[in-house]
């Protein structure tokens, strides 16, 4: 198959090609390399891609997702038979200072992978939601079953739009759809504005690190190496119409065109100071902790209940807190040349 990638420069999307190539896939990975975070490191994950023993079936392109003409010529040129769409404007909190960055690749660039797949016959796409939709939604653990009718960021408002507007192109055009609500992925080649690597970077510095709601936080890490098994298993299991799906009661995660919604994390939330006591212990070094209100835009809890993803995919995650800490500090360690 010929697989695109969106986003291939970013943490879960170069993550993703390897994987891809593992499997002999043939793959063009596109990015902006745009700056929300150091661009070097984009450009080390692509090497890292470079550097695979499949590396010849792997092509990147610079494309802006938002720009249309490109991205017409893109899927007319290359005639894709699937989409992992992982490129986004990411960030909570980013989204409260710069909300047009949200609407310009999260809204708009999502319109022109639709369209690209609606007009060159794409057998399925995969796209990148988050847990960041269950917005002010308290009920434990988040299932695909719940009300996402209440985002608190414009983040999590232009997923949940995502999830809408697939669902329109699956009902007017029969494209399967999928999205993926992804919870608090880490691991090595991870992002720098995710807290793993705030909280390493500042912990093997000796700086402090901020821990906001005075650290009440629960969050459902999943490992990056769990999470690109279930994208990829979820690419090759091409969504369907749900049998059961009726109208007069409707499932907010299936439906009567070939579209579904899934949760996939870890289904085990963590305390937030015991995921720093888990890089504390990895490093061989103690935080000073700045404990901090919380922020806008952000939840207290999130909790994935993922069966759904199990039972109809075969996802499973398999990697414990202890091991994909221990994993993300080597790695941070080795990259970045410290010797603690």
């Amino acid at each position: 198959m010929k697989i695109l990638v969106t986003g291939a420069a970013g943490f879960i999307g170069a993550h993703t090609c390897r994987q891809l190539l593992d499997m002999d896939m043939d793959i063009i990975g596109i990015d902006n390399i745009n700056d929300y975070y150091d661009t070097s490191l984009k450009e080390a994950r692509l090497d890292w891609i470079g550097a695979h023993e499949n590396a010849a079936r792997f092509e990147f392109i610079k494309i802006d997702i938002a720009h249309r003409d490109p991205m017409e010529s893109l899927f007319e040129q290359h005639k894709f038979d699937r989409v992992i769409h992982l490129a986004a404007q990411a960030g909570v909190r980013f989204s409260i200072e710069n909300p047009h960055a949200y609407i310009d690749a999260n809204i708009v660039g999502f319109m022109n992978i639709l369209e690209g797949c609606r007009h060159h016959e794409v057998e399925h796409l995969v796209y990148a939601s988050s847990s960041s939709v269950y917005g002010a939604n308290e009920t434990m653990p988040f299932s695909v079953d719940d009300n996402v009718d209440h985002p608190v960021s414009l983040y999590a408002a232009s997923k949940k739009a995502n999830e809408s507007m697939a669902h329109t192109y699956s009902h007017l055009y029969n494209l399967p759809t999928t999205g993926l609500r992804f919870f608090t992925v880490y691991g090595p080649w991870g992002r720098p504005d995710m807290a793993p690597f705030k909280f390493t970077k500042a912990i093997s510095a000796g700086e402090p690190i901020d821990v906001y709601n005075f650290g009440n936080h629960r969050r459902d890490f999943t490992y990056i190496d769990d999470i690109v098994s279930g994208v990829i298993k979820t690419m090759m299991h091409v969504a369907k119409p749900d049998p059961k799906w009726d109208a007069k009661s409707p499932s907010p995660s299936s439906s009567k065109d070939p579209w579904r919604i899934y949760n996939i994390g870890a289904q085990t939330p963590v305390h937030l100071l015991t995921f720093i006591e888990t890089i504390e212990k990895a490093l061989g070094k103690t935080a000073e902790k700045n404990l901090l209100p919380m922020q806008p835009g952000d939840v207290v809890e999130t909790y994935a209940d993922v069966e759904a993803l199990v039972k109809e995919v075969g996802y499973r995650p398999h990697t414990n807190l202890d091991d994909g800490i221990a994993a993300f500090v080597e790695w941070y360690k080795d990259f970045y040349k410290i010797d603690l």
